[in-house]
């Protein structure tokens, strides 16, 4: 399994690391996992957060 960094994430959906930060703080968007002190998102768990959004099922999200 691949996992990502927030600069990675943030780079993947072209936004600022902290935008990243602010939403793991806001328990929106792909969930991350706490490894020491750094926080990475496995891949599969950004597919789900990206299919969640396609389908609705996300508060927010893509732009209509």
């Amino acid at each position: 399994m691949r996992y990502l960094t927030t600069a990675e994430v943030a780079e993947r959906y072209r936004t600022a690391e902290s935008t990243v930060r602010y939403w793991r703080h806001l328990q929106k968007g792909p969930r991350g996992i706490k490894v020491g002190k750094r926080v990475l998102y496995p891949e599969a768990e950004l597919l789900r957060y990206e299919r969640a959004l396609i389908d609705g099922g996300e508060d927010w999200g893509l732009a209509s």
